[in-house]
């Protein structure tokens, strides 16, 4: 079974998303998880669906999204870790 890939919606010149990356940054994971970065600005629809969420983690193999603020523990628990 392969390993879920998620996306991190994000922007530039968000508090929130750099906050939200740092705490993913920063929480250990073996093995690491690749996560693609989002930039919403790139696309209309985006923005219209996060705009007002962002920083959000999607997880692409079950459709669940985790919105900040989240926490280690939950960061974790979502990842399946």
């Amino acid at each position: 079974m392969a390993d879920p890939q998620f996306l991190f919606y994000t922007t530039t010149h968000c508090h929130l998303c750099e906050l939200a990356e740092n705490l993913m940054m920063q929480t250990p994971m073996d093995p690491p998880v690749p996560v693609d970065a989002v930039d919403i600005a790139q696309d209309a629809r985006l923005v219209e669906t996060y705009g007002e969420r962002i920083p959000v983690l999607r997880r692409l193999d079950t459709d669940e999204e985790l919105d900040w603020p989240f926490t280690q523990e939950q960061l974790l628990q979502f990842i399946g870790r």
